[in-house]
């Protein structure tokens, strides 16, 4: 498995895609949160926090993680080497798990550097450190969860055709449903709008941004990842019989 991870790693910073999508992420998190006027901006909010981040982040990752995701398996089918890739001597569970931890360390490294969003936040709040920090660490540990959801959902995607706009919009569609969907469908039947929450991964990353880490959001999070990384396994053991 680690040298799938280290092929992907080694593809993605072999060619642009892995530079363009720590850009992209950094430019737009920070045109939206330092220089454009709007609800995002924080220096205009006038609270030392990072909420805004954290509420845009996830519509950023909706689109980025399925345009890095796109290409797992489906350039595999379309170049002809899945079925190679299928006879090395690793189990499928081994192959899948080495493209989605490939996926999941790239678009990690591009949260990294937002970092600074945290120490510019804490020196020039009134007075010196007014942040909570509690609920920054808490919402920073979803977002690993939730990259991992996506991404899971985005290797997924990939195996079901050879077109990579085609797995591109399938897994946007996908994590779209299971993150913003479900608050929608919930507005819409009040009487169960908890229940209904509960299934969406919005609600659980909210919940874990208020720095409290509750086991439910985890294996919620853990059941979605495993979840369609089984069916990604599933669906590649279909090709190789």
């Amino acid at each position: 498995m680690k040298a799938i991870v280290l092929r992907e790693i080694n593809s993605f910073f072999g060619s642009p895609i892995g530079y363009l999508v720590i850009a992209i992420f950094l430019i737009i998190n920070g045109l939206f949160l330092w220089v454009f006027d709007g609800d995002f901006n924080i220096l205009n909010s006038g609270f030392a926090d990072l909420s805004p981040f954290f509420t845009l982040a996830p519509w950023i990752l909706l689109f980025l993680i399925p345009a890095v995701t796109m290409r797992s398996f489906s350039d595999e089918k379309k170049q002809g080497t899945l079925e190679l890739l299928l006879t090395k001597p690793l189990s499928v569970w081994q192959i899948v798990s080495g493209k989605f931890f490939g996926a999941v360390l790239l678009i990690v490294l591009a949260i990294v550097p937002t970092v600074i969003y945290v120490w510019a936040i804490y020196t020039l709040g009134s007075p010196i450190g007014n942040i909570d920090m509690g609920s920054t660490l808490g919402s920073y540990f979803g977002l690993v969860f939730l990259i991992a959801a996506y991404c899971s959902i985005g290797i997924f995607t990939s195996t079901l055709s050879e077109n990579q706009i085609v797995a591109f919009i399938l897994s946007v569609f996908i994590c779209f449903v299971f993150y913003f969907g479900f608050e929608g469908l919930a507005s819409l039947a009040p009487s169960f709008s908890s229940l209904i929450s509960a299934l969406g991964m919005q609600d659980h990353f909210k919940s874990m941004g208020r720095g409290v880490i509750d086991t439910r959001d985890l294996l919620y999070f853990v059941s979605c990842t495993v979840l369609f990384l089984s069916l990604t396994v599933f669906k590649l053991k279909s090709f190789k019989l």
